[in-house]
């Protein structure tokens, strides 16, 4: 320790000469390698050895950690005092990235500084514990701390000429770093590019100040080439006629459950449990059962709620990017407005937080016509690991259905939150094992215990709404698979991540759902789906014509069934990246301007395109047929 100090002190002025007497060289020295040990200290708390990194990708991040630190020091004018807090301020934004890429599966993104109250919300539910690296990385900011004790009070810029000047200098110097930070895709040019797929690892390899930044690039949506009217409406009303199915029902009530971390991992063939999960779920009869794709892994429900409810996709969208708080910003057509049209009264229920992704102002936005959340629960709360259990929540469910409307046919989504993570409570007892493995992967297996609890309160809710007779509809769905051990998950898919093929990496966004009813299902039935689509199916099996931007959805969904942030399936079970040009990238370009005319449309945006048809007036119909 004593070298090392002696090592630090030697690059610092030295105390017992006036500050004008020291060497210019160890002053500059301070002012250069602060930035360089600090970027070095943040990766290596993110778990990634610094030294592994291109010189480009270190010139990137010191540029990011120089602004910062030169600023600091010619407004504060104390670079000890500024050296030690950028290395703290280092360490905790590594530490912040590492953790909540555990949780989740990917680091803090822009976005994420929208969504602190639901972060907030969920905190209490995860449990930090000591890395060797954040160790290691503390022991070096308090030895540097003590190292640099003696000139805390030294080399404050005086206001005479020659201070005045360094001050302007170095302030000058880090106003410059501020460049390629307002501009982050000039820092492609050292080498730091994003990955929307695989953010930590962006991270890790390309620093977590630089990647950050360039990940701020995405926070504009990019306005696709020819977004005319004429465009728009001859691409939508391009579409084959379909006809909705009779289903010989008139307006049933339908019920859409969106079940947080709801996965089916016994799918995948590679696992053997002691209890499966989706024992009763499978055996359920006159049901439509398959897999839908979603956008996001891990975390990230309001996504998953948005492109169920719009038929939008998030692929359009940028990365990480959270809709209900950037592009539902006044009244958006959607599953509720359209059943609206048709004279449904439309609940939104979540046994959570009110405030949790704001959907207290976006539902109303999106046409609910009320919104309950935990505090407004009408029937008594259990819980699963510290949340509302599913068999409370459906039993609200039941409450609602009680307490509507004879007269008034209801729709009410419900999103659950039993299931969400984090999975490390103590003492909760692991029903669901792996066989061959039992005790192995203690996530995996709480996760596990608690998707089987689901399996459970379904039965009732089945069991319920068989003996009535109002006809309903009921469909549930999962919004992610959840974020549990990488080697549980590598397993379950058979391969790691590393290898996967495009459909291999596909599987990391399917999740189970079943469209159920009391009454003779006889519309449309499929295997796979993704979230966008999935709302066009309930409705043919409803006997609901849905709108013209539903009938465009529909039959676009038979050419790609399933389209995703992540990729798409053809109809032939065929995957591919968004990154390959296909063609079939034609027809999702299409797709895109007609979702851009829909959100950001403004004035030229084609409403008859996305209401309801039993609300479009004839002038709008005019206005769609005509371009105008």
């Amino acid at each position: 320790m004593k070298k090392v100090g002696s090592l630090i002190r030697q690059l610092l002025p030295r105390r017992d000469v006036p500050l004008r007497q020291n060497t210019r060289a160890q002053k500059l020295l301070l002012l250069l390698l602060t930035p360089l040990t600090a970027f070095w200290l943040m990766q290596l708390v993110l778990g990634s050895p610094p030294w592994n990194m291109s010189a480009g990708v270190v010139l990137a991040n010191w540029l990011c950690l120089s602004a910062l630190y030169w600023i600091g020091c010619a407004v504060i004018g104390y670079p000890a005092v500024c050296c030690v807090l950028l290395h703290i301020l280092a360490g905790m934004w590594g530490a912040a990235n590492y953790f909540v890429s555990v949780f989740r599966g990917t680091p803090i993104l822009p976005w994420d500084f929208k969504a602190l109250g639901t972060a907030v919300a969920v905190a209490g539910s995860y449990s930090l514990s000591m890395t060797w690296q954040i160790a290691i990385c503390i022991m070096l900011v308090a030895l540097l701390a003590w190292a640099l004790r003696p000139y805390y009070k030294m080399g404050h810029f005086r206001p005479r000429k020659g201070d005045l000047l360094r001050r302007g200098s170095v302030l000058i110097a880090g106003l410059l770093c501020l460049i390629p930070i307002a501009h982050p895709q000039m820092l492609g040019m050292f080498g730091v590019e994003t990955d929307v797929w695989d953010q930590l690892g962006a991270y890790q390899t390309g620093g977590a100040a630089a990647e950050f930044l360039r990940n701020t690039e995405f926070m504009e949506v990019e306005k696709p080439d020819d977004t005319t009217p004429e465009r728009v409406n001859a691409i939508v009303n391009g579409a084959e006629d379909d006809p909705t199915p009779n289903v010989g029902v008139d307006h049933p009530n339908i019920v859409a459950i969106m079940n947080e971390s709801w996965a089916d991992f016994e799918d995948f063939g590679n696992l053997t449990l002691t209890e499966s999960p989706m024992n009763y779920i499978n055996s359920v009869s006159n049901a439509i059962h398959g897999h839908a794709y979603t956008s996001v892994f891990g975390a990230g429900t309001s996504t998953s709620e948005f492109e169920f409810l719009t038929g939008n996709s998030m692929n359009f969208l940028p990365s990480g990017s959270i809709p209900y708080q950037q592009y539902i910003l006044g009244p958006t057509d959607s599953l509720a407005t359209l059943l609206k049209g048709y004279g449904y009264e439309t609940r939104a229920f979540h046994p959570g937080e009110r405030t949790s992704w704001q959907r207290n102002i976006a539902y109303p936005r999106l046409g609910f016509d009320s919104f309950k959340c935990g505090e407004d629960m009408d029937v008594p709360q259990t819980e699963e690991h510290g949340y509302v259990s599913d068999d409370s929540d459906f039993e609200q469910i039941i409450w609602e259905f009680e307490h509507k409307d004879e007269s008034t046919p209801l729709f009410l989504f419900n999103v659950t939150i039993q299931n969400h993570g984090s999975y490390t409570v103590e003492n909760y007892p692991a029903e669901v094992q792996v066989t061959d493995e039992p005790g192995v992967y203690p996530k995996a297996e709480q996760y596990l215990t608690l998707a089987n609890k689901t399996d459970e309160a379904f039965k009732k809710l089945i069991d319920y709404f068989s003996a009535q007779t109002e006809p309903t509809i009921l469909v549930m769905f999962g919004d992610h698979q959840p974020s549990v051990e990488q080697e549980f998950l590598d397993k379950a898919y058979g391969v790691t991540q590393d290898e996967m093929t495009m459909a291999q990496y596909m599987d990391k966004f399917k999740v189970p759902f079943i469209i159920w009813a009391n009454y003779p299902l006889t519309g449309d039935s499929t295997k796979i789906t993704s979230l966008n689509f999935l709302a066009q199916y309930v409705l043919r099996n409803a006997g609901i014509e849905t709108s013209v931007y539903g009938k465009y959805l529909w039959n676009l969904q038979k050419t790609i069934p399933a389209m995703t942030f992540a990729g798409y399936f053809d109809s032939e079970g065929n995957a591919y990246s968004h990154l390959d040009t296909t063609k079939f990238t034609p027809l999702i370009e299409d797709y895109e301007r007609v979702q851009y005319n829909n959100l950001f449309g403004g004035d030229e945006r084609q409403t008859a395109l996305f209401a309801s048809p039993a609300s479009a007036t004839s002038s709008d119909a005019a206005n769609a047929t005509s371009g105008n």
